[in-house]
């Protein structure tokens, strides 16, 4: 029996370049100059060698008045106080989890920062601490905020607030933390009927319904919750969205609600979800929404 596979060639491959030339970033490699020392202050992603200012990432160049900075296309997550993230547990430790939420060092949040079931304020006792399987386990995925900074790198979460805690019946797309856009909010009921939780830290979260069911909520609630399906419908738009955002990825375009719904909308001209993963479409659904997005910068 023949099977046939199907080989792309790279002089058939699509450009997914949808900037227009004229606002396209300068791209450096490591060890090219930027620039003399004379009228310049060293940042992040430089270094100084024979009086020029050299690249040591590969990336785009940020100036600030005197500042040069390269920002690295690819990087791991940096976290900031405030940040939202959405991780997975990796290891249920005494008094606390870690979490990988995408940075160079594992993430913690401690037994301290989560609420107790009902709400309840109290100090946690020792029988808190043999529930903590009950709250979080491995594997499971969790929203949180960044309550702290370690002087390692490492973050500290909390979950103290209602809208975090564990997720569950959703899809987990993972981008580069440098394509999402900074916003005062990253919880969004999207118009097309799911939710949607933008980490800062390149992991986004799609669910068919608003996140209700929390750390601090009924464990019977969240089970029977973990077991209902989830109907076609939403099956369908969720793969929609995840397509769409994987367009936007392959363009090198900003993430935020706006961007991905403006990608939603383009796509619905493709009938069948598993179009939208032919290079071709993607292209068409990036350049479609750059358009959207330019004429909207216009107004």
């Amino acid at each position: 029996m023949t099977e046939h596979v199907s080989i792309r060639l790279a002089s058939e491959r699509v450009n997914h370049c949808v900037s227009s030339s004229n606002d396209t970033a300068r791209f450096y490699t490591p060890g090219e100059v930027i620039s003399g020392m004379q009228d310049f202050m060293r940042g992040h992603g430089t270094y100084v060698e024979e009086d020029c200012l050299k690249s040591s990432v590969a990336g785009v160049m940020q100036k600030v008045n005197k500042l040069i900075c390269v920002r690295p296309l690819k990087s791991r997550y940096v976290g900031e106080i405030g940040d939202v993230v959405v991780g997975r547990v990796l290891e249920v430790q005494q008094k606390r989890w870690k979490v990988e939420t995408n940075s160079r060092l594992d993430s913690v949040l401690q037994l301290s920062s989560v609420n107790l079931p009902g709400g309840e304020l109290r100090r946690r006792s020792a029988e808190d601490e043999q529930m903590m399987r009950k709250h979080l386990k491995e594997g499971d995925l969790i929203s949180a905020e960044v309550q702290s900074v370690f002087t390692d790198g490492s973050l500290s979460l909390h979950t103290r607030s209602l809208k975090y805690g564990k997720l569950a019946q959703g899809v987990l797309v993972k981008v580069f933390p440098s394509l999402i856009k900074r916003r005062k909010n990253h919880f969004h009921n999207l118009p097309c009927g799911v939710s949607m939780i933008i980490g800062n830290n390149g992991f986004i979260w799609i669910s068919p319904k608003p996140q209700g069911m929390m750390v601090d909520g009924n464990e019977d609630e969240i089970i029977n919750y973990e077991m209902q399906p989830v109907d076609r419908t939403d099956r369908e738009i969720i793969a929609r969205l995840k397509n769409c955002i994987a367009a936007l990825v392959a363009s090198k375009m900003m993430l935020d609600d706006t961007s991905i719904m403006f990608a939603f909308e383009e796509s619905l001209k493709y009938e069948e979800v598993k179009e939208l993963l032919d290079p071709e479409a993607m292209l068409d659904i990036a350049f479609l929404t750059q358009h959207r997005l330019n004429n909207i910068m216009e107004e």
